[in-house]
Parts: C-alpha cells; structure tokens; sequence
C-alpha cells in the first residue's frame, strides 16, 4: 500500500514540474518595448500641420509652467495679475532672435502679447512689459482658445506688424510678413513653435 502511493506521489510531482517547464518565463525584452511603445504614444508629436497660420513651416516644442492642464494660470489673466506666461524651448539652429504672438482665436484674432528681438529661450512669467502683454479676458462662462507662437527668424525684420489688445484681421499677413528680414532677404523663419492654452471667462 505504502509503495503504491509513494509511485502516485512521485508521478503528481512528475506532472507538475512537467507542466512548470512549458510554461514561458516572462520576456524582459518584451516588457521593455511595451514601456517604449507607451512613451511614444503618450508623446506629443510637434507638427504644425493642424495650424492654417503656420502650418508651411518647420516646428519645435515649446513648455509653459503656466499651464494648469489646458488652461492658463490665474495669474496670467486681464483679471488676475495680469503677467505674460512662462515659456520655454530649446535654441533653434540658425535662428539669432525669436519673436512671440499670442492670440485669441476664438475672438477675431485679438492679439495678446507681442514681442521682438528675443534671445533667450527660457522666459520667465511676467517677463513681458505691459506694453507687449494683455491677459486674456474672455466673457464670462465662455472658453476661448489662446495660441502662443515662437517665431525663430535668421535675422531682425524691419517691422513686427499688428498691436496688442487690437484685432489682427490680417494675421497671416502679419505671420508671413517675418519671412523677409530687414535687408529684404526671404526664408527668414527657421521654425515656429507653438502652445495652446484655453481660459473661461468669470
């Protein structure tokens, strides 16, 4: 009797180390090109493709820590302390001065911020003067979209054409306009990046 089941025991044991070897052991290098293929869904592609303003021209990335999600902090608001959002982007080569448009896309074009014969690539909030910043100030319970452009231009232009707080009908004009330098020489614009940022309104 002891024998019979000493011959069960060992042919249980026998089946279940069998069963063990055909199961596959977990592959590291699959799980490591699941975890790549996760980072290059979750990256934002930069592409201006999508944008009728810039989509004819090279693009890069630009960050805000004036972001609270999608939309921009109080502090960058006509009615909070009204300061121009922190930006930043990695220097463009070719490019020696940057200019920047924000506008309001949702009203006709409005023109938030403008400013020109920039050098750093790391701006801080409040960095624009009054003069070159109004904070959106959207009607209250509407969202509007705000887009900040980065312009990396070669050289200076002669003119950066429109005016804060002022509705720019001719935008594309204005956009276009920074592809001639101030000598008269064309494909001035290296790239443009951009950020999207919304705001409702109080």
């Amino acid at each position: 009797m002891r024998r019979f089941l000493s011959i069960i025991l060992i042919g249980t044991l026998a089946l279940g180390i069998a069963a063990c070897a055909k199961e596959p052991a977990p592959s590291t290098a699959a799980s490591e090109n699941t975890e790549v293929t996760t980072e290059a869904l979750t990256e934002d592609p930069v592409d201006n493709s999508d944008d009728k303003f810039v989509s004819a021209y090279p693009a890069f990335k630009v960050t805000s820590e004036s972001l609270d999600g999608k939309y921009w902090v109080e502090a960058c608001a006509y009615e909070g302390e009204n300061v121009s959002p922190q930006l930043s982007w990695e220097p463009v080569e070719g490019a020696t001065t940057y200019v920047i448009y924000m506008v309001d896309l949702t009203a006709y074009n409005i023109i938030h911020w403008k400013s020109e014969g920039i050098t750093e690539t790391n701006l801080p909030q409040g960095w624009a003067s009054s003069d070159d910043y109004t904070g959106p100030r959207p009607p209250s319970g509407s969202t509007n979209q705000y887009n900040i452009y980065v312009f990396a231009l070669k050289a200076p232009v002669e003119r950066v054409k429109g005016s804060v707080r002022a509705q720019a009908v001719k935008l594309q004009e204005f956009m276009d306009g920074l592809d001639t330098d101030a000598e008269g020489n064309t494909g001035n614009i290296v790239a443009v990046g951009r950020i999207i940022g919304y705001r409702t309104g109080k």
